[in-house]
């Protein structure tokens, strides 16, 4: 409960209706049987031995709600000291539904990952995690931004996790943004002004998705983006961890793998784009409707086959 959607730390209690609702939906895309724990403790110590006290009964663990910087340090070494999969959907479920909406956006831009300047704000468990896959992916030119402006090298206030995107240049957001190709919000409400979109480059990219909140109200700039994606239900193309998490799980299940790879991040993440054929796909429609039957299967099987390649998977 120390990092509860866009609201912060509010402690278990609060977490405790998102767990819940976390778990149907398991149940209802997946048909993953999830149970909902929240711990009244924000000790990383503390936080990491209960959850290996409790996991022999359990087939994969499910993190959330956790604040960074201790994020990064509970998943990985919950992964180094179980044999099932750990997640943390806050950073990776965000990160794989990104990359698909990127994906199939770019496309409509007629621009490849690899020339285009990413700018990414917000540094927290999320940010960094779409920036490590991005990377993955293909992008090495990103810049991140957090509230204090451009991750630059010559900031000493840098966590380790935002010294991984340190840049040259220093600035401000809206310095990041000019001549930018795509904006990745991941922050908080209202940061992203109409001028600093129309400063970016040729047909922009913006992805919004604080939640409920997102950095700009998609009127705003209808007319000055190719292509504008939010975190919410009511605004087209919909940025939603459930079209990751369910299908992740599912495959990684079923094939039994003994950890979670970023090979089946990556094969999830393309699984995703790869359902919007070429008579579908518009600035509208980039990524598939969160009720598209076929997202967890298609998902399940990309994770299954990237866990056999790289060894992981028992079954």
């Amino acid at each position: 409960g120390s990092a509860v959607l866009g609201l912060g730390n509010l402690g278990a209690e609060a977490a405790l209706p998102v767990m819940e609702g976390k778990a149907m939906l398991f149940k209802e895309f997946a048909g993953i049987d999830a149970f909902p724990i929240c711990l009244a403790n924000q000790d990383t110590d503390s936080i990491i031995a209960t959850v290996k006290n409790i996991a022999p009964v359990f087939g994969g663990i499910n993190l959330e709600d956790i604040s960074a910087p201790r994020c990064f340090e509970i998943e990985a070494r919950l992964r180094k000291e179980l044999d099932i999969p750990v997640f943390h959907d806050d950073q990776h479920g965000t990160a794989i539904v990104s990359l698909a909406a990127l994906i199939n956006a770019l496309k409509l831009v007629n621009k490849s990952l690899q020339k285009v300047r990413i700018v990414i704000n917000g540094a927290g468990a999320a940010g960094v995690a779409i920036a490590r896959l991005l990377r993955k992916a293909g992008a090495d030119r990103i810049w991140m931004c957090d509230s204090k402006g451009i991750l630059s090298k010559k900031r000493t206030d840098l966590t380790p996790q935002k010294q991984e995107f340190a840049v040259e240049t220093m600035g401000s957001l809206a310095d990041a943004l000019v001549g930018a190709d795509i904006f990745l919000g991941v922050s908080v409400p209202g940061v992203l002004t109409p001028e600093m979109v129309r400063s970016m480059g040729k047909d922009p990219i913006v992805m919004a998705m604080a939640n409920p909140i997102p950095e700009i109200q998609p009127e705003a700039i209808v007319d000055d983006v190719a292509v504008m994606a939010t975190g919410r239900s009511d605004y087209p193309n919909q940025i939603n961890n459930v079209l990751a998490f369910p299908g992740v799980f599912r495959g990684a299940l079923d094939c039994r793998a003994a950890t979670i790879t970023t090979n089946m991040y990556l094969g999830a993440a393309y699984a995703i784009a790869s359902l919007m054929n070429a008579t579908d796909l518009d600035r509208e429609h980039i990524i598939p409707s969160v009720f598209d039957p076929r997202v967890v299967t298609a998902v399940a099987a990309a994770v299954q086959q990237a866990a056999r390649q790289d060894g992981v998977a028992r079954r």
